[in-house]
């Protein structure tokens, strides 16, 4: 049963509308309900919707649910994805106008990093470089061509990375390759250049829904606009106080945009919360109300009040990691409650080191949200994407990869050179490697080189044709001598060592996945379709994950660790006057708490072997005291807390002793 707030969202098709949809006010439901209600009502056909979000798992779970209220054919003709998706599929559909080949490939963010590393200068720093990097990455995320980021430099900075984003663009283009970025703003690039293909755009998608839309870009705005045209079929769902990612692009102000390109738009708020204790939400209301706001809302809810907001101050971080462990095993078993209805979160993934090592000694099963997938691992991606070329001879982005890995004497300028013969042929980098003329254009050693990596190539893909993908791992491994390569990467045995377990550990796995006989490019597309979600269950565990990775989640139990100003909110952000987003990032963190919420701050921190006093977060001074139980400032309250917790633990001992 839809609110009247929902209802209403739901039944508006006559312009544009946005809907502001505070934290756990059911926005995901508004757009299922309303493209249900396009298709059974308005009579749109479902190929014309277009439903788009930030995430494969968010765009999964929106599709499953949309499924379940209209026929499968219907679902079957939805468009529900991410941006970046949705640029793809634009690319695919219109490569030529984007200057591609059609079976161009798309880096993923290490590729990228390396081609940006050769073009930087010589023994450039990690941490120059990943300025660099985030230059290149926000001029595309404006929508900038190279020239444009030149004229548009504010300093020798950014008009060196303009300089490399030329160079850039001239290596993706002799690749025929594009990179994540480009999947937003080639599109743009050709809808805001083409008349026709704006046009034709229009009448392809005559519905857009758009989820977080607080998050999205300059350019993911431009390219909304061009999408709709003067039609205005658009519904935007976000929440301006959970905009919290600035830092890597995304425009707040797209909230107000919108009202000013179309002074038609209907705004509806939603603002009965489905998921917080009252108290929470009081806590919450109170602290974002710190930040200016054109559209202001107010949470409120139906469910109990809830426990007071347990306050926690600690001598230093191990002291807080352990009494945070020590309330969650308390909790744990006086609630009956299962490890996934917990989460520990942070500012950032150094904080979670102290809260392991606590969580370990008191046997607590958890999950770290953010590490490094397996999936992810330099050593697995090298062999994946081995596995991508037999399987796909015109995976150039597969090639560029292996190609050099390990060393074989094929420098920047061979493959560019290569690149570019293969752009004008019309051909894979690999298909250009086997031309004659094109090898003797090219110095002895590397040509030689290439042309014994094709044999290689082409000798696995006859292996292939025989052998299971577990065994084509393990002759890749040897064929390519990958063991002599790692040892020379990683000197250290037991780095070493590490690396060939993951190998070990894939060729299991594959192992494991292709009892049916499955081969090798049958499975490496099942793993290039997983997300990371689809591949890190966490199972009943603890989750622990930074602030910004928590949202769109909730759990019933939520810790929020570091509530100290320099940690939360960051240090950098005070430097920088940007308070106002970090207080947005508490607010996301409180409201991810569905029945008890406990902040903690420790009043000394040891960095770099220095001990340093902490001033409590001032956010801590904007909650309402009524809200708080300050531990150690309620001598009662605290004896009952102590009381509970001594009895948890001896109960918990004895259940270990009886063990």
């Amino acid at each position: 049963m839809l609110n009247p707030q929902q209802h209403a969202a739901v039944e508006y098709v006559d312009g544009p509308l946005l809907v502001l949809a505070g934290a756990g006010s059911g926005k995901t439901r508004v757009i299922t309900e309303k493209i249900a209600h396009l298709i059974a009502r308005r009579n749109l056909a479902p190929g014309k919707i277009a439903a788009i979000t930030f995430t494969n798992k968010a765009a999964r779970e929106m599709r499953e649910r949309v499924a379940k209220m209209i026929s499968a054919e219907a679902a079957q003709a939805l468009t529900v994805c991410t941006f970046h998706a949705l640029g793809l599929k634009f690319l695919h559909i219109e490569h030529e106008r984007a200057g591609l080949r059609r079976n161009f490939s798309v880096l993923d963010a290490d590729d990228s990093g390396a081609l940006i590393k050769e073009l930087a200068p010589a023994g450039i720093k990690p941490d120059a470089l990943w300025r660099l990097r985030n230059l290149v990455s926000q001029a595309k995320n404006a929508g900038l061509t190279p020239e444009q980021a030149a004229d548009a430099a504010r300093g020798a900075p950014e008009l060196e990375a303009a300089s490399i984003y030329e160079r850039y663009q001239a290596r993706l283009a002799a690749y025929n390759a594009v990179d994540f970025d480009d999947l937003i703003r080639l599109p743009l690039q050709v809808l805001e250049s083409d008349a026709e293909a704006r046009a034709g755009w229009q009448e392809r998608l005559r519905y857009l829904l758009v989820d977080e839309y607080q998050d999205t870009n300059d350019a993911q705005y431009r390219l909304l606009k061009c999408l709709i045209g003067p039609r205005g079929g658009i519904t935007c769902v976000g929440d301006d106080d959970q905009s919290i990612y600035a830092w890597r692009g995304a425009n707040p102000e797209n909230i107000d945009q919108l009202g000013r390109d179309w002074p038609n738009l209907k705004v509806i708020k939603l603002e009965q919360n489905y998921r917080c204790a009252k108290r929470i939400l009081r806590a919450a209301n109170t602290l974002i109300a710190n930040n200016p706001h054109l559209h202001q809302k107010s949470l409120w809810s139906d469910l109990p009040d809830g426990p007071p907001i347990r306050v926690l101050e600690c001598n230093d971080n191990d002291h807080e990691a352990e009494r945070i462990a020590s309330i969650a095993s308390h909790l744990a078993e006086k609630h009956k409650a299962r490890w996934n209805e917990f989460a520990i979160l942070y500012r950032g993934n150094h904080q979670a080191r102290a809260l392991e090592k606590a969580l370990r000694l008191a046997r607590v099963p958890y999950h770290l949200s953010g590490a490094l997938s397996f999936l992810d691992r330099a050593e697995v991606k090298d062999v994946l994407c081995y596995l991508r070329l037999i399987a796909n001879p015109s995976d150039d982005a597969a090639f560029l990869r292996v190609v050099n890995c390990p060393k074989r004497e094929i420098g920047a300028t061979t493959l560019e050179k290569l690149g570019k013969l293969a752009q004008t042929r019309h051909m894979a980098m690999l298909d250009a490697a086997r031309n004659d003329s094109a090898l003797k254009a090219m110095a002895s050693r590397p040509a030689a080189a290439l042309a014994g990596f094709v044999r290689l190539i082409d000798g696995l893909r006859q292996t292939a044709k025989q052998s299971s993908a577990a065994d084509l791992v393990e002759a890749v491994l040897e064929r390519t001598h990958y063991g002599a390569y790692l040892a020379a990467q990683a000197p250290d045995p037991a780095q070493r060592e590490r690396r060939m377990g993951n190998l070990r550990e894939l060729v299991e796995w594959f192992r494991a996945m292709g009892k049916d006989g499955g081969r090798a490019g049958d499975l490496t597309s099942q793993l290039a379709l997983l997300t990371h979600a689809d591949r890190d269950d966490p199972g009943n565990a603890l989750r622990m994950m930074t602030l910004h990775a928590a949202k769109g989640l909730e759990f019933r139990f939520v810790f929020i660790v570091g509530c100290e100003d320099g940690t939360l909110p960051h240090e950098g952000a005070m430097d920088e006057g940007r308070v106002d987003e970090e207080r947005r990032l508490m607010y996301v963190g409180i409201t991810r708490a569905k029945e008890l919420l406990t902040l903690s701050f420790s009043a000394r921190t040891r960095r770099f072997g220095e001990l340093l006093t902490n001033q409590p977060s001032r956010f801590l001074k904007e909650l309402p005291e009524a809200e708080l139980h300050w531990q150690g400032r309620n001598p009662e309250a605290d004896a009952e807390v102590a009381r509970e917790t001594a009895e948890s633990h001896i109960a918990r001992l004895a259940a270990l002793l009886g063990d």
